[in-house]
């Protein structure tokens, strides 16, 4: 009887820290696919055509230093939505301030964009 009582008593059970980080963690699951929005081309071309805008707005702003800039919201993205129309009126209202004529600007940075339109498809 001895043995019987013993058995049916409770034990104290004690956990490596190991163990107990094991079962605190989810179950595994296999790793999905990443996916992302651009490929990696088209992520060095839109990479390709910040820098670009960044050079050509010093140039026309007349700044020595990328932070002399006046701080524009050109954004790439939002421009592949519009029609061309109110891409090139959307750029003349960013850059109504500047001293210089724009239109170079805004016919190579919009050729530029109708690039990255044609390396989605």
């Amino acid at each position: 009887m001895a043995d019987q009582t013993s058995s049916q008593q409770p034990r104290v059970m004690f956990r490596t820290p190991e163990e107990e980080e094991e079962e605190q963690r989810p179950p595994h699951r296999p790793l999905g696919r990443l996916t992302t929005k651009y490929d990696r081309r088209d992520l060095q071309r839109r990479l390709d055509i910040e820098q670009w805008m960044e050079t050509q707005l010093q140039l026309l702003f007349d700044c020595q230093q990328e932070d002399q800039v006046p701080e524009l919201q050109i954004d790439v993205d939002e421009l592949q939505e519009l029609s061309d129309s109110e891409q090139r009126s959307r750029l003349n209202r960013l850059l109504q301030d500047c001293g210089k004529p724009t239109e170079d600007f805004i016919n190579s940075l919009l050729y530029q964009i109708r690039g990255l339109n044609k390396l989605r498809k």
